[in-house]
């Protein structure tokens, strides 16, 4: 039996957050992992460590902002500060991550595309070990788990001493599939922007699914919406189209260089 606790741990007298590292952790794989890629796609090390300054703090504050946004309670100005409470949202780290990549290519004139190629990657690797942080912070659990046929681990966990769907659990495996899947593709698709689609793609499909049985979805203002699914939806479905508009503008591109090559031949 797999009981859940807010599991801390003191260090030197300072009590530090076992979910607070594990999210650490997967920042730290993550840069790594881009790293390792930059250098597959001609981006050094220091375009890597210069990008992380402005992606992170700005997926910190968009992760936050998504929570007290939507989250039901009234937050005051000073609590929304307090993130060692918890309160934290994956796709609003997402799209502050997103806004980071925007900023620092815009600032230092660097291809958006490529360079999102090299990040998509590293932030499903930390978001696949950052998910498993959630088992430590008792959050991201599914719906209650009733039959005790089904009350066992990794199918479903206790949390506060109620079986829950391990929906944590369910979305760290399918980052790290996806994950599978993007190393694979990064070799094979060397179109800018393609890689960045598939994880669109990827993550937004399997997150739609697994927030359907999520047990604290943050809701569309007082909507019966969980606003995690719809976006994942847009994602999937703007993965899709990125994906066909790369390929196809692409393709006409190529098409038209033959054409015209055909033509001075005739003339």
């Amino acid at each position: 039996m797999l009981l859940h606790s807010r599991i801390t741990l003191d260090i030197f007298g300072l009590e530090i957050s076992v979910y607070g590292i594990m999210l650490a952790l997967g920042i730290l794989a993550g840069i790594l992992l881009a790293i390792w890629l930059g250098k597959k796609r001609n981006i050094t090390s220091d375009n890597i460590f210069t990008l992380a300054l402005y992606a992170i703090p700005l997926a910190i504050i968009g992760a936050r902002l998504y929570y007290v946004i939507f989250f039901e309670k009234t937050y005051t100005f000073w609590e929304i500060f307090e993130i060692w409470n918890g309160g934290l949202a994956v796709l609003g780290g997402v799209i502050g991550g997103a806004i980071g990549v925007a900023l620092y290519c815009l600032i230092h004139k660097k291809n958006f595309l490529k360079i999102a190629d090299v990040a998509a990657p590293a932030l499903i690797l930390g978001q696949a070990i950052g998910r498993i942080g959630c088992y430590f912070g008792g959050c991201c659990y599914g719906i209650e788990v009733t039959n005790p046929s089904l009350q066992w681990f990794p199918f479903s966990v206790q949390i506060d001493g109620v079986w829950h769907l391990s929906t944590f659990f369910y979305e760290s495996i399918w980052c790290f599939l996806g994950l599978a899947l993007l190393l694979f593709l990064f070799k094979k698709l060397q179109k800018p922007g393609a890689i960045m689609a598939c994880y669109f793609i990827i993550y937004g499909i399997g997150r739609c699914i697994i927030e359907t049985f999520r047990g604290d979805s943050l809701y569309l203002f007082e909507s019966v919406i969980k606003v995690s699914q719809a976006l994942s939806v847009i994602m999937a479905i703007a993965g899709i189209i990125i994906l066909i508009l790369i390929y196809t503008i692409n393709k006409n591109k190529k098409d038209g260089v033959n054409l015209n090559n055909e033509t001075n031949l005739n003339s």
